[in-house]
């Protein structure tokens, strides 16, 4: 398992936009993802909390991270959707993903995303589901 990790955060590295943010894969097993994102003031809106962007953006990724968990490296997201539940405000966005069906050609992944505050105490901020499929692309690794 520790290999799996390690290539999921090569992969994760190899994302200029989630070195950007701060991204980090914390877990990666099979049919399991936890996907990390710390919470600064670069990263919000105008009202102080996270933007639903990079929330999105959080589901999205362990959602695939999950899903290629299962299917293989080279995976891409079909589909996604995102539930917005409360405002994610605190020190740390955390995504946990698994995959709770899958074929040789799909995974269909749910999401739960938390806000941690300093104290360590989590809130539900978002749910999401997505459809994680196999990529066609030569020598593809997990894109979301």
């Amino acid at each position: 398992m520790e290999e799996l990790l390690a290539l999921g955060r090569r992969m994760l590295a190899d994302q200029p936009f989630s070195s950007l943010i701060g991204a980090s894969l914390s877990e990666l097993t099979t049919g399991h993802a936890v996907l990390q994102v710390p919470i600064v003031a670069g990263l919000t809106q105008q009202d102080g909390h996270l933007h639903g962007g990079v929330v999105s953006y959080a589901a999205d990724n362990a959602l695939t991270f999950a899903g290629g968990s299962v299917l293989g490296a080279a995976v891409l997201t079909s589909e996604f959707k995102v539930n917005y539940l409360r405002p994610a405000r605190g020190v740390t966005l955390v995504a946990r993903a698994r995959a709770v069906h899958w074929t040789r050609r799909q995974a269909v992944c749910v999401c739960e995303l938390w806000a941690v505050d300093d104290a360590g105490v989590e809130s539900l901020c978002a749910v999401a589901q997505g459809t994680i499929v196999r990529s066609t692309r030569a020598g593809g690794g997990i894109h979301s």
